[in-house]
């Protein structure tokens, strides 16, 4: 039975006796429509070479066949294009394994761009805390190591993206200190040109820190007003001044573009929404974060996660554009039987690193051109930066007075080597 999964395997054997022909005519297409059928785009020039035409007609006829469900009928399974380049502008697409010239092109429903990763910002540094599930003591790490952070004299920006989930600002401010819009305010009237109306007011400063400052740009204001009809728009594309369709993505990059550059922070750190859809892309390859936490607990759901969202990177050949950014965090480690609890996270969490991310090293090589760490090298990324669990900060509501109350001390026995990274990363270590 012929299902999605076995599209990519399938065009790879029907293209592979062709391919001569294919580096002649390329760039040659392979787009997977929102249901998954499979079209060949390539330059209207081809239909004029009798042989070469006969020969593509022979592909798709074979794809057609093979391709099952997931294929259009052989006489509707070629696009002609007179630009090819506007086939490939601004849409999610990968070379195909094993075929120069060859890209699959993904119409998704969501605008997830995984596989699209932006450049590291040129402004101040950039950090997203994401995990593939829930209930990891994410958001609670970041608000703790803001705090932290600016104890130590930083301007810490903190955005919370996790925009169906918001509750971050509530570890970081009181309800009366909350400001009156937030980034979904922003993003709802940027739409009609009007982001200008709640930007000055979608920023509060936290009263926690003391020598530096803690700037906080919430989900949604101190009144939400109809948050869920607004929610629903935020992930709409704009025309912009020239236009061009602008993702919502790019509006997002584009709003803290203006935060940096009104706020003037140290160090920008920004809560995911955890998972692999469209908001968690975004975050994570879309925003120019120079460092991205991935947050783990020892357990089959986040070793599965992760090894998925690796795999896609792989698959789409741009593992090489992100892998030097990420870092694991070991999230929530017990306090009974603490040492096996990480032992067996930094063996699970190298194993994953390993097979996924890290360069192979054939017999006799050497490691010093490849991107490659042993199991116990403490600053490689699969090592984790252990995170205690602390009954005091399990629950992310009381936060704000348990911050009120608490001393560097006690936040660096739970969280040192955490913000020792962010230190380091952001070029001051403590």
């Amino acid at each position: 039975m012929m299902t999605f999964d076995q599209i990519l395997p399938v065009v790879k054997t029907v293209l592979a006796p062709h391919a001569a022909l294919i580096a002649r005519i390329q760039p040659v297409v392979i787009n997977r429509d929102l249901n998954g059928r499979v079209r060949l785009i390539v330059s209207a020039n081809v239909e004029r070479e009798t042989e070469t035409w006969a020969g593509c007609r022979s592909i798709v006829k074979e794809l057609a066949e093979r391709l099952g469900a997931h294929a259009f009928p052989a006489e509707q399974m070629i696009l002609l294009e007179d630009d090819m380049t506007s086939v490939l502008t601004d849409v999610p697409g990968f070379t195909l394994e094993g075929f120069e010239g060859v890209i699959v092109v993904d119409r998704l429903a969501s605008e997830g761009r995984w596989a699209s990763i932006a450049p590291v910002s040129d402004g101040v540094p950039r950090v997203v805390f994401f995990s593939i599930k829930g209930g990891v003591g994410r958001s609670t790490s970041l608000a703790a190591s803001a705090w932290s952070l600016a104890e130590s004299g930083k301007r810490v920006l903190v955005l919370d993206l996790d925009l169906e989930s918001p509750g971050l600002s509530s570890g970081l401010l009181p309800a009366d200190k909350r400001p009156a819009y937030g980034i979904t305010d922003w993003l709802v009237e940027d739409l009609v040109n009007n982001g200008g109306a709640v930007f000055e007011d979608m920023v509060a400063t936290s009263e926690l820190a003391h020598d530096g400052e803690i700037y906080v740009v919430p989900a949604h204001g101190s009144a939400p007003g109809d948050y869920i009809a607004k929610l629903g728009r935020v992930w709409m594309p704009k025309i912009n001044e020239q236009g061009k369709q602008e993702r919502w993505s790019q509006r997002l990059s584009r709003l803290l573009d203006q935060l940096e550059q009104r706020w003037q922070p140290d160090i920008i750190l920004i809560d995911s929404r955890s998972g692999i859809d469209e908001v968690a892309s975004s975050c994570v390859t879309d925003l120019g974060a120079g460092l991205v936490l991935l947050f783990a607990i020892d357990g089959e759901q986040t070793w599965s996660g992760y090894r998925i969202l690796f795999s896609y990177w792989h698959q789409a050949d741009v593992v090489r554009d992100i892998r030097e950014r990420l870092q694991l965090v070991g999230a929530m480690i017990p306090e009974t039987s603490a040492i096996e609890y990480f032992a067996n996270l930094k063996e699970r969490s190298w194993d994953l690193f390993s097979d996924a991310l890290y360069d192979e090293v054939p017999p006799g090589a050497t490691t010093d051109e490849l991107w490659n760490f042993d199991d116990s090298d403490e600053v490689a990324p699969h090592y984790p930066w252990p995170i205690k669990w602390h009954r005091g900060f399990a629950a992310l509501t009381s936060l704000h007075t348990r911050l009120e109350q608490i001393d560097r001390q006690e936040v660096r026995s739970i969280y040192g080597t955490l913000v020792d990274g962010l230190n380091d990363f952001s070029g001051d270590i403590q």
